[in-house]
């Protein structure tokens, strides 16, 4: 991997934020605990310090073991990080008389390395309840709110800065330039981390990794197993050997939909039904932890036996994304470990195979811009996520066959019909959910007692926040009753309007 700038997490609900306006502008970022910090090689250009809930003043307050001062790189501390920087070195941060949440002009800035270009009075996203009221010594003010409040300092004769507030988040109207300031004219990235550059870069790195060896895959039908399997086959051909496993928890005509699409791709494929033995795995577990386990340990069995039959197999190639990567990771404060992952751990340590993931550093729409790139055909690309458990955890309660045929009429209803009102790719992710109530329903002059389908429709960006989506009353009102009239077992259709956080996108 080429240069990069190193991002210190204190738990921050914009850390993901932070990096993803580092990609924006074509440099290379990376997330990392502040308590597991990376070593500092000649590849990082500069470090940044995420905000945090906490406030520094806290006894267990995040404070990282970094030695400031003999950095050779540029810093920047956000928020927190400002305040943590302040107080490391002699400064005093109390909690402020004027607590400062949400949008406040800069009175002034001094123009600073920081500030090219930046208008005077624009408006910043603020955040914090602490402030800096006393500058350590050799540290310099570099801009003030309205209220007189201390907003920005620098380090004399350092390139180290800090800012009391968010410049990652769409509300500061010029923090996407405060930012390039930092990263390009600071750091001096030469913004080269493009689609093109990531392809070539990383299908020459799998074929240097691999060499003559075989390397076996799980493929799922989805845009980022379809991605990293592309790469892989870019660079090893039929080297490659991919086996598709139909778990019996797939979208309705799924399996047939998936193995057309991958005709047109030339993947060396193994396809495999398996649904009664996970079915039967599942009998009476209700928990989503422990159906995600049992379908993860199924799964290993199954791909175990027949990747048995794969000679030369040294290698596992899995489609595991960054948000997988950050929400599996479990440490205090920073990352808390929010649910299992499916392409995050157990396989590679059963199988005693080695390790590749070739889009373990990208968010979701950069990996559908890698795509483009390699060709994969829109229909794939364009695909909503789908939960790699599949609808097991769209069922709210145990697994049984006549659910799962509930669920899968029910959800194909609703797809269909998003693509025929013309919103299917207006969505980011849509799926409906089994709920495990009944209720007392009319169907013609007799009484109902049935089943509840939710249906969950989000807009994002890269799935670490999400919005549900506002769909037409029209929709609403066709898709509501499509589902009742056509699919037997259900008799009320409720729409789900909570967003992400304080909710997930899935419901387990």
């Amino acid at each position: 991997m080429a240069e990069k700038i190193i991002i210190l997490d204190f738990g921050s609900q914009f850390t993901q934020l932070i990096a993803r306006r580092i990609r924006e502008i074509n440099v290379y970022s990376e997330i990392h605990p502040y308590n597991k910090i990376p070593v500092l090689n000649k590849d990082v250009k500069g470090v940044i310090l995420s905000g945090s809930p906490c406030s520094v003043n806290d006894k267990n307050a995040p404070f990282p073991l970094l030695d400031i001062l003999n950095f050779d790189v540029p810093i920047l501390g956000l928020c927190y990080g400002a305040q943590w920087l302040a107080k490391k070195f002699g400064g005093e941060v109390k909690a402020s008389e004027h607590r400062e949440y949400g949008r406040s002009p800069l009175a002034e800035h001094n123009n600073s390395a920081i500030f090219k270009n930046v208008k005077q009075n624009s408006v910043v996203w603020m955040s914090h309840g602490d402030t800096i009221t006393k500058l350590p010594e050799n540290f310099e003010p570099q801009a003030t709110t309205e209220n007189g409040i201390l907003a920005a300092f620098k380090i004399k004769d350092k390139q180290v800065f800090g800012l009391q507030f968010h410049p990652e988040v769409t509300h500061s109207e010029e923090g996407q330039n405060i930012i390039k300031n930092f990263v390009v004219d600071l750091c001096k990235c030469s913004q080269t981390w493009t689609p093109d550059n990531f392809v070539q870069t990383t299908i020459s790195e799998i074929k240097n990794k691999i060499n003559d060896d075989v390397v076996i895959m799980g493929l799922s039908g989805g845009v980022d197993s379809t991605v990293a399997a592309r790469l892989i086959q870019e660079a090893i051909g039929e080297k490659l050997v991919c086996i598709f496993i139909d778990n019996g928890l797939l979208r309705k005509n799924e399996y047939e939909n998936v193995l057309e699409a991958y005709k047109h791709l030339g993947f060396n494929i193994v396809p495999i039904r398996a649904g009664n033995i996970f079915l039967k795995e599942l009998e009476g577990i209700a928990d989503p932890e422990k159906k995600r386990k049992t379908i993860g340990r199924i799964f290993v069995e199954v791909f175990e036996e027949e990747s048995k039959k794969v000679k030369g197999a040294k290698w596992l190639g899995q489609g595991t994304i960054y948000p997988d990567m950050i929400e599996s990771v479990s440490v205090k404060g920073p990352s808390a470990t929010i649910k299992s992952h499916h392409n995050v751990g157990g396989l590679p340590e059963k199988m005693h195979l080695k390790v590749l993931e070739p889009i373990n550093s990208l968010f979701k729409d950069e990996v559908r811009k890698i795509g483009k790139v390699l060709d994969i055909p829109e229909n794939i690309l364009n695909r909503h996520p789908f939960p790699g458990p599949g609808l097991a955890i769209r069922i709210i309660d145990d697994i049984t066959s006549e659910k799962v045929r509930i669920l899968q009429e029910a959800d194909d209803i609703f797809i269909n019909n998003l693509k025929t009102f013309g919103l299917y790719d207006k969505v980011w992710q849509a799926g409906a959910i089994f709920l495990p109530v009944k209720t007392v329903g009319v169907m013609g002059d007799e009484r109902t007692y049935q089943n509840v389908i939710c249906l969950r429709a989000v807009t994002s960006v890269d799935g670490m926040t999400a919005d549900w989506a506002d769909l037409p009353r029209d929709f609403l009102v066709k898709t509501s009753g499509d589902i009742i009239n056509k699919v037997k077992g259900i008799n009320r259709v409720v729409y789900d309007i909570s967003s992400k956080p304080p909710a997930t996108i899935e419901w387990e």
